[in-house]
């Protein structure tokens, strides 16, 4: 009877050991607590935004400059339209600018309020209009 109670106890006592061990929070860092490992996450959130809000500004700061460029650029005959000029957004229909019927592989493209007539093979400036 002594010996039935005596492994009664110690396999209750195993039990509720391994019960409490599971219920324990379990962490990578068992030197942190659940606190200190919500604080860090918030930390995380602000600092991304943070580091966002940066890279937002820097991105403005570009794009401002850049702004200031286009409005300093000269044109003139001969140049080399820049690539960055080429696109859709900067192509204009002569028509509806009243300006004159551009020849076959030419195009013309408004920046800063000129218009300026490209080849359209080597994309050199063959004559610029201002208005």
């Amino acid at each position: 009877m002594k010996k039935i109670v005596t492994v009664m106890a110690i396999s209750f006592s195993a039990l509720l050991a391994s019960g409490i061990t599971a219920a324990a929070p379990q962490f990578d860092n068992p030197g942190r607590g659940y606190e200190q490992s919500r604080q860090h996450g918030q930390g995380k959130k602000h600092r991304e935004y943070r580091e966002s809000k940066e890279v937002y500004e820097k991105r403005r700061q570009r794009e401002e400059r850049g702004y200031q460029r286009l409005q300093q650029h000269k044109w003139q005959t001969g140049y080399v339209m820049p690539q960055h000029y080429r696109g859709n957004g900067y192509k204009v229909e002569y028509k509806e600018h009243n300006l004159p019927k551009p020849d076959r592989k030419q195009q013309w493209y408004k920046v800063n309020n000129d218009y300026i007539l490209v080849n359209a093979d080597t994309h050199s400036i063959l004559k610029i209009l201002s208005f």
